[in-house]
């Protein structure tokens, strides 16, 4: 076999598909934030951000730079190992029971990685339940999915959202046989929230374990950032939430939160979490202070929400079609993959404004979007200067509008 043929020809036609992802070297000074500088081998440019999931920009927070470089000083940079050789130190544990109090749980348990936590976590369980049947949202996020393969567990989808299609399923299953139900709080890529009451209402009816996906939720809404769980008042009903450390907090990392039995089981049997080196103790302590900061930064997730709706407001009076919804994500539609590409390109090459263009496998075939990120930090005039951008490279590229007898200028 030519293998290096084998590899240009797939390379070649996921070229032609409009489907070949390029990265850009973005480089975020903590002083200039959303101004960045973008670096390619013979240039420098200053763009603008709008596409970062730094929710809260704790990243950047100098009490968390400063716990993080304290830590690093007097630690080092790596953790020593895995969780059980030599890897586990009071940073670790501290963080645990830090991240259990957020989501009002027993425990929680640290990976290296939130797809890292969804992925072992349901190979696990899929793999060591005998006869576990799955019921998967069918938009949830590759972490969920992959888990539930690998398990090879039988894995049922429904559709997105959609209870009476999961209640249908439910139904053809026996109620003596082991079931979970899995499905995000706030889907990234649509920023649309899921029926969780009645999602959990029809796990008790049908006797089902729930895992719940927290990772764009966990820091921005609720009592103290604690999560849409906490906000709708079923965490309690939940029996799995996973969160991630790389979001509202700013750090890396993720994790699961549940009761001291399951807890102690996925420590206990799952690979991914056995043999994969912990999270260093500087990025451990970081987030620490996040949550700390988060848990009582109410006026910071105010100021997202204000953000969020005003940018809404001015993509309505230009007609962009976009996802509508009352979370921080703003999914800017444009349907087709070489044209996504194209409204990127111009955005960042004529006004000198970073959004990724997203598509398959990341969203289904054609519906490829810029999935728009606001911050605390974008202000009015970032805000202003962004969609009367999007509103030129509309009009340049000729997209349709939504009900374009209402467009106006800003």
């Amino acid at each position: 076999m030519d293998y290096r043929k084998f590899f240009n020809t797939e390379i070649e036609k996921f070229k032609d598909q409009g489907l070949y992802r390029k990265f850009r070297n973005i480089d975020r000074p903590i002083k200039s934030f959303p101004s960045a500088d973008e670096k390619a081998l013979d240039s420098e440019r200053e763009v603008e951000v709008w596409c970062s999931n730094d929710y809260l920009n704790m990243s950047q927070h100098p009490e968390v730079v400063n716990d993080i470089v304290k830590t690093l000083l007097e630690y080092g940079s790596g953790s020593g190992g895995t969780r059980n050789i030599s890897g586990t130190s009071t940073f670790h544990t501290d963080l645990e029971a830090k991240l259990a109090d957020v989501h009002n749980k027993d425990a929680s348990l640290l990976f290296a990685s939130a797809y890292t936590a969804n992925q072992s976590t349901l190979w696990t369980l899929g793999k060591k339940i005998k006869d576990i049947e799955i019921f998967s949202d069918e938009l949830n996020h590759a972490s969920l999915i992959q888990g539930i393969k690998n398990s090879g567990a039988k894995c049922h989808i429904f559709r997105h959202n959609d209870v009476d299609h999961l209640e249908s399923l439910l139904k053809e299953v026996k109620k003596s046989t082991p079931k979970m139900i899995v499905f995000e709080s706030l889907y990234s890529m649509e920023g649309i929230r899921s029926p969780i009451i009645k999602i959990v209402e029809l796990a008790k009816k049908y006797n089902c374990m729930t895992y719940l996906d927290e990772v764009h939720s966990v820091g921005l809404y609720g009592e103290d950032g604690k999560g849409i769980a906490v906000e709708m008042g079923v965490e309690d009903q939940i029996d799995i939430i996973n969160g991630t450390l790389a979001k509202a907090y700013g750090q890396m990392g993720g994790y699961i939160a549940s009761s001291f039995e399951i807890i102690d089981y996925i420590r206990s049997f799952s690979p991914g979490f056995i043999f994969t080196t912990s999270i260093c103790p500087s990025i451990a302590a970081g987030s620490l202070k996040a949550i700390e900061i988060v848990s009582m930064a109410e006026q910071l997730r105010i100021r997202l929400k204000e953000n969020s709706s005003y940018i809404r407001q001015l993509l309505d009076s230009v007609a962009i079609p976009y996802i509508d919804t009352n979370s921080h994500i703003v999914a800017v539609m444009v349907n087709d993959p070489f044209l996504c590409k194209k409204v990127s390109q111009d955005l960042i090459d004529d006004h000198k404004i970073y959004a990724q263009p997203i598509f398959y496998p990341t969203v289904p075939k054609g519906l490829e979007r810029l999935r728009v990120t606001v911050t605390p930090k974008h202000r009015k005039e970032h805000i202003d200067k962004m969609v009367r951008a999007l509103d030129k490279v509309w009009a340049k590229n000729k997209l349709p509008r939504r009900n374009i007898s209402k467009i106006s200028t800003i």
